[in-house]
């Protein structure tokens, strides 16, 4: 017997009145994938996000998560979510690094509790985790976009969520980052056991981390392992994308550049 997914799709459709923006999705998230959704703005790809994260109710189709429907799912800290922060964050905000991702633990610990020493451990470990525990007492104002995205992946760790979800997290972050950006996300996967649902528009970048690869645009026009995806033809994502892409796949690890 296979192992039940994280995420389970199926035969999902929403509209907007009357413009129809997803139409007969079906997605399986298993255990500890890293998968990717990519389309062109306006493919749907927030408005599945929402879905998923009970912000927007079911239409049409079904929604599973850890195997229970989505309308009787009540274990939310199970899953992490960060926005596009970085992007639009009040540089001026007084608070350091540390205290931004300890207030991840704020449900968990009520909103005026201090912190033990096993919950500095942890805020700690989070910061490790994303490879900014030396800027602990930084303030968060101080740091670079992408800096500060690590930061708020650090707040959403400290729950320990089993699934954590981004969407568009290398907005705001400096291209010359982008791919140890990524990198991190990938250790996050493989050596915390998280399973990732990421959005995003880096297609080159993030097929070199991510495990499975979904491609929306209204319908889901791809969805299977990274591998597959890789091997689509420029043709076939202009054809998605509606305009000429080129699929420019970043260096392995192991070496090679994929044009």
């Amino acid at each position: 017997m296979t192992e039940q997914a994280i995420i389970e799709i199926k035969n999902l459709s929403y509209r907007y009145e009357k413009d129809m923006v997803l139409e007969n999705i079906n997605i399986s998230v298993p255990k500890g994938a890293f998968l990717a959704i990519v389309g062109p703005n306006g493919s749907g790809k927030s408005t599945l996000l929402k879905l998923v994260l009970g912000l927007l109710k079911l239409q049409k189709g079904d929604i599973r998560l850890f195997g229970e429907e989505i309308n009787h799912f009540k274990n939310w800290e199970e899953i992490g979510y960060v926005s596009q922060k970085a992007n639009s964050f009040n540089t001026g905000f007084p608070a350091s690094v540390f205290e931004v991702v300890a207030s991840g633990l704020t449900k968990k610990l009520g909103l005026f509790r201090f912190l033990k020493k096993e919950d500095k451990r942890i805020v700690m470990d989070a910061l490790k985790a994303v490879g900014m525990d030396p800027f602990s007492k930084r303030n968060i104002g101080e740091l670079s976009g992408g800096q500060q995205q690590r930061v708020f992946i650090a707040r959403a760790l400290v729950s320990e969520p089993k699934l954590l979800i981004l969407d568009e997290p290398t907005v705001g972050v400096d291209i010359q980052n982008v791919n140890s950006f990524y990198q991190m996300l990938s250790n996050l996967n493989k050596n915390h056991a998280i399973t990732l649902l990421l959005v995003t528009h880096d297609i080159g970048t993030v097929s070199d981390k991510a495990t499975h690869v979904a491609c929306l645009n209204k319908h889901l026009h791809f969805h299977g392992e990274a591998s597959e995806f890789e091997q689509m033809k420029n043709d076939e994502m202009s054809d998605f994308y509606g305009h000429e892409v080129q699929m420019l796949l970043h260096q392995h690890e192991h070496g090679g550049v994929y044009k």
